[in-house]
């Protein structure tokens, strides 16, 4: 099944300041879904005995799991369809858990218009307090002649 596609910000209806933002509650599915698709089976995600002799007690999901909303909002809000990810930073500063919901915003910091890319602020919360922190560029398509 495919999801309805976004709505798409060609580059020259895009503007400095712009944001889109998106929650999501995380759930042990998620988790399990995310480790068969990557084949990332590391214990703290998925063993709650080895996750308990952790730092963080409990399970957490994968870290890339929260930078995969970033890409959901970029391919299907802000630019939305038909943009492409050139680059991505991601600094981890803390974990998601099961059932945390997690806000994810990007907000438009710069334009490139020499070959119509974009860079965004990326940043996933949890709770009011950033678990994921960033900084993106696409190159955004320009609109039809």
């Amino acid at each position: 099944m495919l999801a309805t596609a976004g709505t798409t910000h060609y580059f020259e209806d895009l503007k400095v300041g712009q944001e889109a933002s998106m929650s999501r509650v995380v759930s042990e599915a998620d988790i399990v879904a995310y480790a068969a698709l990557s084949g990332d089976y590391n214990p703290v995600h998925l063993d709650p005995d080895y996750a308990a002799r952790t730092v963080f007690k409990e399970r957490i999901a994968h870290g890339i799991l929260s930078a995969g909303y970033i890409s959901a909002l970029f391919g299907m809000k802000l630019p939305g369809p038909g943009s492409i990810y050139i680059s991505q930073t991601l600094n981890f500063k803390g974990p998601v858990k099961i059932d945390d919901r997690v806000e994810t915003t990007v907000r438009l910091v710069e334009l490139l218009p020499e070959k119509k890319r974009a860079k965004f602020d990326c940043m996933c919360m949890v709770d009011g307090k950033p678990v994921l922190t960033g900084e993106a560029v696409l190159m955004v398509p320009g609109r039809p002649s």
